[in-house]
């Protein structure tokens, strides 16, 4: 996507005031009436390679106001570009025809979209002539030069890549893929970490005390292969079990997206799992009942839900996870990073512990293993 704005496109540059009209509210009226919202912007600091505080705040809110796609310009630079939750966000697309070659890289950004969900990427690397005018798309080792700068730019975005594209997982272990060594911790929940959870408990309410759960930190590989630190909330009797399970998937180099407390989605499980959040410990109910979910009792862990969704007659949880509802889950399969199937490392490790997989269920809940 480059040039013109699309017909739903608005622009700000100033997040400050996006929660109270303007923008924010645009984007919000654009959600309701219609199935895609794409939102480009002229933002950012000229001559930077990464963005800036405010154009990842501005990024977020736009896109939990309801954009599919944030793209702008403004640096004179390309700027990195990947997902943020569900939104897609490129953050500079560089000049086009300018009159200098000064800052030559550029290129064309071309996204397929899919019930509202972006799911390709498509960059077309080109250079501005020295003397400015029309770009030229680079070809054969330069162009290859291009994608690789295009998707190095994502180092300082903290963007991910589209789910499906790019996947680097580690190969045959952490070990060898030279990441550092699992680190794992296990502590009580103290005021701050309470006060941090007070969307997903209420003492008045909920079976399980504070006192008998657990804030367990845990090293994971995410699904470009780096080793990122994940924080999951569990209850005391399955603590020292699941940082086991955790370093059997860290050292097969078994991805997972993110692992954040369910609070950081507003204690939300719906987006939760639109998030593709592996999480724990959630004090609500099975939807639809007033039973409560084993993850009221900190008995359950949902591992990727985005790629091992909840499939039932009423239809797959989270909607993003359509694509990969039906995918093989055999012994064996070959399946996307992140997949969980029968027999693979984190089946095996669950059922070491004697956890059980609800991928097995008439129903299957792919994503959800819980103590017995």
């Amino acid at each position: 996507m480059s040039g013109p704005p699309a017909p739903t496109a608005l622009a700000s540059p100033r997040p400050a005031r996006t929660r109270r009209g303007g923008c924010w509210g645009a984007v919000r009226r654009a959600d309701r009436a219609g199935d895609l919202v794409v939102v480009y912007l002229h933002w950012g600091q000229e001559g930077a390679r990464c963005p800036t505080g405010d154009q990842r705040r501005l990024a977020a809110a736009l896109g939990e106001a309801g954009a599919d796609v944030v793209v702008g310009a403004h640096a004179h630079q390309l700027q990195g570009a990947g997902m943020l939750d569900d939104t897609y966000v490129g953050y500079g697309l560089g000049g086009l025809l300018w009159y200098h070659g000064r800052r030559p890289q550029t290129g064309v950004l071309r996204l397929r979209v899919v019930d509202g969900e972006v799911r390709r990427e498509t960059f077309r690397p080109a250079t501005i002539p020295a003397g400015g005018g029309q770009p030229r798309l680079l070809q054969g080792a330069a162009r290859d030069d291009g994608h690789a700068r295009w998707r190095d730019l994502r180092s300082c975005t903290r963007l991910d890549p589209v789910p499906g594209q790019e996947p680097r997982a580690p190969g045959p272990g952490a070990e060898q893929a030279g990441l550092p060594a699992y680190d794992a911790s296990v502590r009580r929940i103290g005021p701050d970490l309470a006060r941090r959870m007070r969307r997903s408990h209420d003492p008045d309410r909920c079976p399980v005390p504070l006192d008998r759960l657990r804030h367990l930190t845990v090293s994971h590989v995410d699904l470009e292969g780096r080793a990122r630190t994940g924080e999951i909330v569990v209850h005391r009797d399955h603590a020292v079990d699941l940082v086991g399970v955790f370093r059997e998937l860290y050292d097969a180099g078994f991805p997972i997206r993110r692992m954040r407390l369910v609070d950081a989605y507003g204690g939300d499980d719906d987006r939760s799992m639109a998030a593709d959040n592996t999480s724990g410990y959630n004090c609500r109910r099975v939807a639809g009942t007033q039973r409560w979910s084993r993850h009221a009792f900190g008995a359950a862990v949902d591992i990727n839900p985005r790629e091992n969704p909840y499939v039932t007659d009423d239809g797959v949880r989270p909607p993003s996870g359509r694509r990969f509802a039906q995918v093989s889950r055999a012994p064996g399969a070959d399946v996307a990073p992140g997949v969980v199937r029968r027999g693979d490392v984190v089946t095996r490790a669950f059922e070491r512990i004697g956890w059980t997989w609800g991928g097995t269920w008439s129903q299957p809940d792919y994503q959800h293993f819980t103590a017995p």
